[in-house]
């Protein structure tokens, strides 16, 4: 049951993904475009997004644990930081470029779209920068102390 439950969920997103366009690269665009032709359909999705989560994330706030026994580990933080800032930009960016998020790539990769291979090679590469960034930050802090 512990493998076949993020499955399951996993596959009702992937699919819900594709049921809203959100996979689909100019669907995005056209939402993002606010100068030009915006598609404003997106918003009803996100904000139908918002009502499913909002009450969960109320829920899993007073638990340590899920349904499923597995610890629920929300951040600590909520302060808005350069970090933070810097890489929302960085995600909005291309988001607005490629017209994919992280999940909804995932999925056209699973199609085999070309652009979706470039995307998630360039998201990986992206990830391993990163974490070789905070590992090496953790170097220099460890040796600063």
């Amino acid at each position: 049951m512990a493998t076949i439950t993020p499955f399951l969920a996993g596959l009702v997103f992937g699919i819900g993904l594709i049921v809203s366009r959100m996979a689909d690269p100019a669907k995005v665009q056209g939402f993002l475009d606010l100068a030009g032709a915006w598609d404003p359909s997106l918003a009803f999705v996100m904000a139908g997004a918002l009502v499913v989560a909002a009450p969960a994330f109320a829920i899993a706030r007073r638990r340590r644990v899920s349904i499923m026994r597995m610890p629920i580990a929300l951040p600590a933080s909520r302060d808005v930081d350069r970090r933070l800032v810097a890489g929302s930009t960085l995600f909005g960016i291309g988001w607005g470029l490629a017209g994919f998020c992280p999940a909804p790539a995932l999925v056209v990769l699973g199609m085999g779209n070309a652009k979706a291979v470039a995307f998630v090679a360039a998201m990986l590469a992206g990830m391993a920068v990163f974490e070789w960034r905070e590992q090496r930050r953790a170097i220099v802090g460890a040796v600063a102390d």
